[in-house]
């Protein structure tokens, strides 16, 4: 890699060194008191937090019926957000699996925080199925374990399908993301000033000493990793697709809800990598580390499975009208002009119009306007999913069956509060383990010296 790439992926001048890098980024957890940006995010998300707990201890009062989940409506919002989640979480697997065997160094400045996001939204997608069972205490029996009734779960069941997808991603995405920081938490104990700080990096860092033994047994198993995380980008969202295309709901039997929910997944995933990396980058100075260029890519990822998802979109209603079948076609006449019309073209402007400001390189760069674009496009995938999920119940095979669905105070307290519960996260994570891949950028410095020399 030469100066001019490297230049391409970060702001390398003549100061630039192997310990200016470890010096920006260690500095963000190892000096003393946080930002006052940190303690805003902070207080914002214990505040929420305690909102999620006030909402899942009046569910486990008065039970589910505090929802505004009715006959035939019983999927409401609670599987909207826990699909919207589940989405969030995808673009973490892309930037650190997927892009790392296409050898696609831009990622190294922004995986690890991506690959933190997914373990956070994962977190809080996977509360929604459990509350949503009606009696959560039970969980465990969706697990196949050796109960002395011999009883088993039913493998048929798509609710089993979502323990099984969402523990196996969350599972590999937590391994690839410890792995990938063992090398950054031996540096955090070297520059540790406490004693404290330095006996609890030195544990998690599992003795790592930076020898070659250690390295090559490392990046075998990275890579290992990353080949294993990779088929669930496609595996774990097809899955949860499979929950609505495997059903004799209208407009959810159809084979286009695989390729149509991961593209979608991707476009809401990288939107909230920008939601996050963008204040980041200006609150703790990293413009050095996360650069324009990364922006930009990010956005041209994002632009590409938009383009998908309007894809999708398109082929879905043409096919509902091109097969004639009546109970499909009523169901998107009801979604353009029905008492939800709204909602749709608020998510086709969301998802598909906004977004192609995205072919312009000014609002691929431009910081704020970034933010706005992805900030639209996170509401417009939370819309799709309301469209598909909830709005498709409300029109059953039966008229005699209808009913219209409003959410109740508590679904959305629950929605927001499974806010405080990821930003609660994210800022302990921010304030306690280094955001960016100190390792991975002095690699890339490294190439680029020796490839100069």
């Amino acid at each position: 890699m030469t100066r001019t790439e490297l230049q391409d992926v970060l702001r390398v001048t003549t100061e630039t060194s192997y310990e200016s890098v470890t010096a920006d980024v260690a500095k963000i957890v190892l000096d003393r008191g946080p930002r006052k940006g940190l303690l805003f995010g902070i207080l914002v998300g214990f505040l929420l937090l305690n909102v999620l707990l006030t909402a899942i201890g009046w569910l486990f009062a008065f039970g589910v019926g505090v929802w505004g989940i009715n006959i035939p409506v019983g999927w409401g919002i609670a599987i909207v957000n826990f699909v919207w989640w589940i989405g969030i979480g995808h673009a973490g697997t892309l930037i650190s699996a997927i892009l790392l065997l296409l050898h696609q160094n831009w990622r190294t400045s922004i995986n690890r925080v991506a690959e933190a996001m997914t373990l956070f939204a994962v977190a809080c997608a996977g509360l929604y199925p459990l509350l949503h069972l009606g009696r959560p205490q039970f969980f465990y029996w969706l697990a196949p374990y050796p109960a002395t009734t011999d009883l088993w779960p039913n493998f048929r069941s798509p609710l089993i399908w979502d323990f099984f997808a969402v523990l196996t991603y969350g599972t590999v995405s937590l391994l690839f993301w410890y792995l990938g920081m063992i090398p950054d938490l031996a540096t955090m104990r070297d520059r540790a000033t406490s004693r404290r700080a330095a006996k609890t990096y030195g544990v998690l860092a599992l003795g790592w000493r930076g020898s070659a033994q250690h390295w090559l047994h490392y990046n075998k198993t990275y890579l290992i990793l990353a080949g294993l995380a990779t088929p669930l980008v496609v595996s774990v969202h097809t899955t949860v697709s499979w929950d609505f295309s495997v059903g004799i709901v209208p407009a959810w039997h159809s084979t286009v809800f695989p390729p149509y929910f991961v593209a979608g997944a991707i476009f809401c995933g990288f939107a909230m990598v920008l939601l996050i990396t963008i204040p980041m980058r200006r609150l703790y100075g990293l413009k050095d580390l996360i650069t324009a260029k990364h922006l930009d890519n990010m956005a041209k990822v994002m632009l590409a499975a938009g383009l998908g998802v309007a894809y999708g979109y398109l082929m879905d209603a043409w096919m509902a009208w091109y097969r004639n079948e009546p109970f499909d076609s009523y169901i998107y006449t009801n979604r353009f002009w029905g008492p939800y019309a709204s909602i749709y073209w608020g998510l086709i402007v969301c998802n598909c119009v906004i977004p192609q400001l995205l072919w312009f390189p000014y609002f691929r760069t431009q910081t704020l306007g970034l933010f706005g674009i992805a900030l639209v496009i996170n509401v417009g995938m939370w819309l799709e999913r309301f469209v598909i999920i909830s709005i498709s119940l409300t029109r059953d095979h039966m008229p005699s069956s209808w009913a219209m669905y409003y959410p109740t105070i508590w679904d959305w307290l629950l929605y927001l509060g499974t806010f405080g519960l990821f930003v609660t996260l994210l800022m302990l994570f921010l304030r306690t383990l280094p955001a960016i891949s100190m390792s991975e950028v002095r690699e890339l410095l490294h190439q680029s010296r020796e490839d100069e020399s």
